[in-house]
């Protein structure tokens, strides 16, 4: 079957709010038996008489090919501009414009392995999937999740029901440990005996977990959260410095190259500019040093 992204009218299907954030179901057919995780879907937000003209992206939950509805596609989001206002104050069977699934997955291992999945907030959110995959691949699935407060912890309970264990950490010590992932993540590595580490969640976090998992010798890849103004390829807001196969930092764009990268390719000291040596870099760059601003970059209602 022909997995590539298609465009789809589709129908909010059910919303609710989950602590902090809001949980949808979208009837999207087609999109759900071609998605893998760590996919997007890029949604037409505003209505039609809206200046809102770009889409909005979010990071797929959960998938469900068949059922009454048909194919349907689970989205976890947070109200961080108009375009995730809007989309917060839908009813129950409200057409939207839907594309998807978009964007690069994550790579499974080959074989068996011990994988310790990190997510920040909702950000966890298509950690999920990725575990169910891995436990049907035979794999040993560990979780750490982290957020600022209990009520923005996402996915706990189904982390509970998947993994061999969970850690919880957030910055008050509401739940769990008070602190951050990667305060309770070598501890969890090491009991685990990982063999790779998946996370998805703030730049920050990501920039850190990559360096734990870079200590312990383990690959590490990270969905990014770049703000994505299309999910297409077309607008080049979410591009990032990325360190190819070549040992060649060049601006790639998160949409299309990612969202998924090994976390010790991205530049994280260099998010949000055109370094020096970068590929194509302005010679002024190349000349003083100095480096230029690439346009929007951080957790909005874009990807997120």
């Amino acid at each position: 079957m022909n997995d590539g992204p298609v465009q789809v009218r589709g129908e909010l299907l059910m919303l609710r709010k989950v602590g902090a954030y809001h949980h949808a179901t979208l009837v999207a057919p087609g999109i759900a038996e071609r998605t893998r995780p760590g996919q997007f879907v890029a949604l037409a937000v505003g209505g039609p008489s809206s200046a809102l003209s770009l889409r909005r992206a979010f990071s797929i939950y959960k998938v469900s090919p068949q059922g009454v509805y048909g194919g349907t596609v689970e989205i976890v989001f947070a109200v961080t501009g108009a375009g995730t206002a809007w989309l917060a104050a839908q009813h129950p069977h409200t057409a939207l414009d839907v594309v998807g699934p978009l964007g690069r997955p994550f790579t499974l291992p080959r074989a068996s392995a011990s994988a310790t999945l990190v997510g920040g907030g909702y950000g966890s959110a298509p950690l999920f999937g990725l575990a169910e995959t891995l436990r049907g691949r035979g794999c040993r699935v560990d979780f750490v999740l982290g957020a600022a407060a209990q009520d923005r912890i996402f996915g706990a309970l189904d982390a509970r029901r998947i993994a061999s264990t969970v850690a919880v950490t957030t910055d008050d010590g509401s739940l769990g440990t008070k602190g951050w992932v990667t305060d309770v993540l070598p501890d969890v590595m090491s009991r685990a005996g990982t063999e790779v580490v998946y996370a998805c969640g703030p730049m920050a976090m990501l920039r850190a977990v990559s360096a734990v998992a870079a200590a312990h010798g383990v690959p590490a890849q990270c969905a990014v959260e770049e703000s994505m103004a299309c999910g297409i390829g077309v607008c080049m807001t979410c591009v990032l410095p990325v360190v190819g196969d070549d040992g060649v930092t060049r601006m790639v764009r998160s949409c299309v190259e990612g969202p998924v990268f090994l976390g010790d390719r991205v530049r994280w000291d260099d998010v949000g500019t055109v370094p020096p040596d970068t590929f194509g870099a302005p010679a002024a760059n190349v000349a003083t040093g100095a480096s230029g601003a690439t346009g929007a970059t951080g957790a909005t209602g874009g990807r997120r």
